[in-house]
Formats: structure tokens, C-alpha cells, sequence
């Protein structure tokens, strides 16, 4: 358990990854680069960035297959179902665990959109959350 209590469980579609975050939950963004739009199949991912030691890998490590992209940027999935579970940079603070692998309720909602450059034509954004044509500012 965390300083604050809060602790955010979270799985794959098959339930082989299994993982908790302790802690509260950083900050909420719809990321809409050409990587994460392809890796989920969607117009955007929403991530959820967390400390990397509040992360805990509770069931799967070897589950897990990390996807290196040109960028730099590497993204876990589960080998099994497909599920993206993680995405970061090495060397980074944090860690973005995907908000739609969350199992425990999130109280944060998104605050940004990044990469709106990359945007896909047929999905208009409609919410006030602040947009930033490549990335916002990130405490690394």
C-alpha cells in the first residue's frame, strides 16, 4: 500500500498481465501520434503516467512483449490477447500505463491531447482539454 492508500489495479484482456499501481494517478492525456494510433487500432490512446516505482508487475512479466518504435519510444503488450499495457521512454521518471487496462475506478480524467499534428481527419475533438500539436511539457 502507498503513503496516500490509494492503490490502482489493473490486466490485459486475457488476465495473464496483472499489475498495481501504488499511489495516486499522474497526469490523464489522449495521445494521437501515428505510433499509438496504430498500436490500438483507434484514433488516440489515453495513457495515465505513474512513477515507475509505484508500478508493480504482479502477474505476467513474461507475458509481456516491449515494442521498441523509431522514435525511441517502446510500448509492452500482452503477447497472448494483444492488450497494450505500458508505454515509455528508458530513462524516463514515468511510466504510461494505458487507462482502459484499469480495473480499479480513475478519478482523473484527460487533460490533454498531444500530437493533434497527427490527428486522424474523421474524429473532431470536442472536449475543452488543452491541445498541443506534438508533445506538452513533461517532467522526465
Amino acid at each position: 500500500m502507498s503513503e496516500s492508500g490509494e492503490v490502482h489495479a489493473g490486466s490485459c484482456l486475457c488476465g495473464n498481465v496483472r499489475y498495481q499501481v501504488r499511489g495516486p494517478l499522474g497526469q490523464m492525456d489522449h495521445c494521437h501520434c501515428v505510433h499509438c494510433r496504430k498500436s490500438h487500432g483507434a484514433a488516440f490512446a489515453t495513457y495515465i503516467e505513474v512513477p515507475w516505482e509505484a508500478l508493480d508487475i504482479l502477474a505476467g512479466r513474461d507475458a509481456l512483449t516491449t515494442y521498441a518504435a523509431d522514435s525511441g519510444t517502446k510500448r509492452s503488450f500482452c503477447r497472448t490477447c494483444g492488450a497494450n499495457i505500458l508505454c515509455y521512454v528508458d530513462g524516463d521518471r514515468i511510466v504510461e500505463v494505458t487507462a482502459g487496462t484499469l480495473d480499479t475506478p480513475v478519478a482523473v480524467r484527460p487533460q490533454s491531447h498531444i500530437f493533434v499534428r497527427s490527428k486522424v481527419e474523421w474524429f473532431d475533438i470536442r472536449d475543452e482539454a488543452r491541445q498541443y500539436q506534438t508533445t506538452r511539457p513533461y517532467e522526465r
